[in-house]
């Protein structure tokens, strides 16, 4: 059975693994498989995964008529929490800008409502800070789609804690959504206790590192055009291989509970003060069995410090996602 916990200050009870789908979008991912993904969405629904996250921006549209389609297809959103954003914007030649505005909001539900097929958003997300509109502007808008019935909830997704307690101001912030893995622990400093404080759900995302955690690399792989580990320093020839090492040992200890390696990371990050769900992407229904087999089992204390000690020996100067941060999640 898929583990399920409260959601914040929210009411509802939720799957610990969030379905991710920017894959789904095939943007940024080096394409994706439209049948392949409504049957991931379909098998993680039959799983008990009951929280799903999307974007306008994945695949420019295409991440959400994916879902809306699987959705349609499942026939009943009773006991689902889907979640997707707002406040980025992109021309003919998929160039994205930041853009809050409220006009730009009020633009984007419609939109999104549309696509996916639904009458309500239970999670609306600011994608991205956008530091030309003031926040106090953005958050109306978000109050009045909740008064208008269009959204449940309003969450925030890349902000740091400033801008959260900026937000606060001026409303209710349900969730936040930081990036965050064995790899990118930037959030753990100050972001996830003070949500954690707060009683703000979090959907960290990012939990497999960009598949660098599932341990299926060897090191020495390239990425096609396209692809968003190309560019990512993690991924390059000089710091691959050793965080494939790292990944290896990881592995072992996974075996030990029976879990694969990504298995392992997903729990792991479950596991840590501040995290409510983790989000994990997948292009397969067999992916999505392998990222709900986090539910139901822990990892005890002794190997939480042996993964430090392994961190440790193997990452010098670890890398954060912020390489990624004017175009992406």
């Amino acid at each position: 059975m898929m583990e399920k916990t409260r959601f914040g200050g929210t009411e509802c009870e939720v799957s610990v693994i969030v379905l991710g789908t920017w894959v789904t979008g095939g943007w940024a991912w080096g394409g994706s498989d439209e049948k392949e993904s409504t049957r991931a969405v379909l098998r993680a629904l039959e799983l008990g995964i009951n929280f799903i996250d999307t974007a306008p921006v994945y695949g420019f549209g295409k991440s959400e008529e994916i879902l809306g389609k699987a959705l349609r297809e499942w026939g009943s959103n009773s006991g689902l929490v889907i979640a997707t954003k707002c406040g980025l914007e992109w021309d003919e030649n998929e160039r994205i800008r930041r853009n809050s505005s409220p006009e730009r909001i009020r633009y984007e539900v419609d939109q999104s409502l549309k696509r996916l097929g639904v009458d309500c958003i239970d999670l609306y997300q600011i994608h991205w800070p956008d530091f030309n509109v003031p926040f106090a502007k953005s958050m109306e808008a978000m109050i009045e789609l909740q008064r208008q019935g269009k959204i449940r909830w309003v969450g925030l997704s890349n902000f740091n804690r400033e801008q959260v307690e900026e937000c606060l101001r001026h409303g209710p912030v349900h969730s936040l959504q930081p990036p965050f893995n064995l790899f990118e622990r930037e959030a753990e400093k100050d972001i996830l206790p003070f949500c954690q404080g707060n009683n703000i759900g979090t959907l960290v995302y990012g939990g497999l590192c960009r598949g660098l955690l599932t341990g299926k690399f060897e090191g020495s792989e390239r990425f096609p055009r396209g692809d968003l580990r190309r560019g990512d320093p993690k991924f390059k020839p000089d710091r691959f291989k050793n965080y494939v090492s790292a990944v290896n040992e990881f592995r072992e200890i996974a075996a030990k509970y029976g879990k694969t390696p990504a298995q392992f990371a997903l729990r792991w990050a479950l596991q840590q003060p501040g995290v409510t769900t983790v989000i994990a992407g997948a292009r397969t229904a067999a992916q999505v069995e392998d990222n709900a087999g986090v539910s139901g089992w822990h990892i005890d204390a002794a190997d939480l410090n042996r993964v430090e000690e392994i961190l440790t020996r193997h990452i010098e100067n670890p890398i954060g996602p912020e390489f990624m941060a004017p175009r992406t999640h």
